[in-house]
């Protein structure tokens, strides 16, 4: 067991956030499914599996990619009032906090449908972790990606070590496991980086954990290249 902040914070929080989940989730979900309402050219996220859930991630990076993107087509009226109560995103996205990163942008993807959490370094933290749990256990969401991205400087700041002001410096634990898989090169780093939160995520979840094992979620990582908007799997 890591010695690292990320998992002696865990290991404290877990009981707790296990009895919040089993206390609610059951309860959440039958809310979910006798008052679903979907617009019609949206893709209704209680009938996907998680791997139609990574390929209409998929399907959209390439429509951005190729500038035939479709999401603006909605009416964001009426998507504005059908989520206003409720939220039914298919997918959720741990990404940088890089402002080049535009995640709904990127996998066109219009209001609702991805459940967005942004911090540098696209690192697992207590709070990242506890975010994605809720998306999980009680919006049922079927995908989580873990979104790295092509010169993050995060990861450089973290390869470099460098002495930084304020609470920058925190986030270096974090990465240090990637440098220490990957070396100094920025690249190698940033996919080792991005692999090894979704491994965490992955195992270390007393929630995300269970609904991976039954086929009910999945757990990726991505990166993202800004000069050509393509996000490639890891």
């Amino acid at each position: 067991m890591s010695n690292s902040p990320w998992y002696e914070k865990t290991s404290i929080l877990r009981f707790s956030r296990r009895q919040f989940i089993g206390a609610t989730a059951t309860s959440a979900f039958a809310a979910v499914a006798a008052d679903c309402l979907f617009m019609p050219q949206l893709n209704a996220q209680i009938t996907l599996t998680p791997n139609d859930a990574l390929k209409e991630l998929m399907d959209g990076n390439e429509r951005f990619v190729s500038g035939r993107m479709t999401s603006f087509e909605h009416d964001l009226q009426i998507l504005k009032e059908h989520t206003v109560d409720k939220q039914e995103p298919f997918a959720a996205v741990l990404a940088c906090a890089d402002s080049r990163v535009p995640v709904e942008l990127i996998f066109d993807e219009t209001i609702g449908q991805i459940f967005v959490t942004r911090v540098a370094g696209n690192v697992v933290t207590p709070e990242i972790i506890g975010s994605l749990e809720y998306g999980a256990a009680v919006l049922g969401i079927k995908i989580i990606m873990i979104l790295g991205h092509a010169n993050c400087g995060a990861v450089k700041a973290a390869i470099q070590g460098k002495d930084v002001p304020g609470q920058i410096s925190s986030l270096f634990p974090h990465i240090q496991p990637a440098i220490d898989k990957a070396g100094s090169d920025l690249a190698a780093v940033t996919k080792a980086n991005a692999e090894i939160q979704a491994k965490l995520l992955r195992e270390s979840s007393p929630v995300i954990a269970p609904l991976v094992k039954e086929g009910k979620l999945k757990v990726v990582s991505g990166v993202y290249t800004l000069a050509t908007g393509k996000v490639t799997l890891s």
